[in-house]
């Protein structure tokens, strides 16, 4: 089994937040750990990112991604043609936000498939919080209604860029 770890855009780092963490203990239960840095980490382009994604994981469905942001959103869209074991979305959206960098992303052009992102996936856990300063609670409270997802929300964890993130690793053990 394997998971792949999906920064956000804006140039995250995969040495960054609570993503070496995750790393360090999903490897601790035998779980081998995808981490790299995405290509145009900035701008988060579907065109580079999805084929960054099946590139990395080689079509194996014993897989599970999980993404932060931007990755979380790159994940949903590749789950509209892809499938996999599992997927944890770390502060999602499900529209561009009137930003023209996320509109730029091409993850926001064409309508969702919830019903083929939820089939795709045996499972799918999101994380949310309402003091989010990027996006806002109805985003991922829209992304749970369409996909009746396994659903936390906070009320203080802000856009989740803390060091340690201890809920989406029991989470994820509790999957397995």
């Amino acid at each position: 089994m394997r998971a792949m770890i999906i920064p956000g855009n804006s140039n995250a780092d995969i040495s960054q937040f609570w993503y070496p963490y995750l790393k360090k203990e999903l490897e601790g239960v035998g779980i081998n750990v995808i981490a790299k840095n995405m290509p145009d980490p900035d701008l988060a382009r579907k065109e580079y990112w999805l084929p960054f994604i099946e590139e990395q994981i080689a079509g194996d469905e014993n897989t599970i991604l999980v993404g932060h942001s931007s990755g979380a959103v790159a994940i949903l869209k590749y789950l509209e043609t892809h499938k996999i074991m599992g997927a944890v979305l770390v502060g999602a959206s499900h529209t561009d936000l009137g930003d023209e960098k996320e509109k730029a992303s091409g993850y926001f052009d064409d309508p969702w498939q919830w019903e083929k992102i939820k089939s795709n996936a045996k499972w799918i856990i999101q994380f949310a919080s309402v003091d989010d300063p990027y996006i806002t609670i109805a985003e991922m409270r829209h992304i749970h209604d369409c996909l009746n997802d396994e659903y936390h929300e906070f009320s203080d964890r802000g856009h989740f860029m803390q060091d340690v993130f201890p809920e989406l690793l029991e989470a994820v053990k509790r999957k397995l």
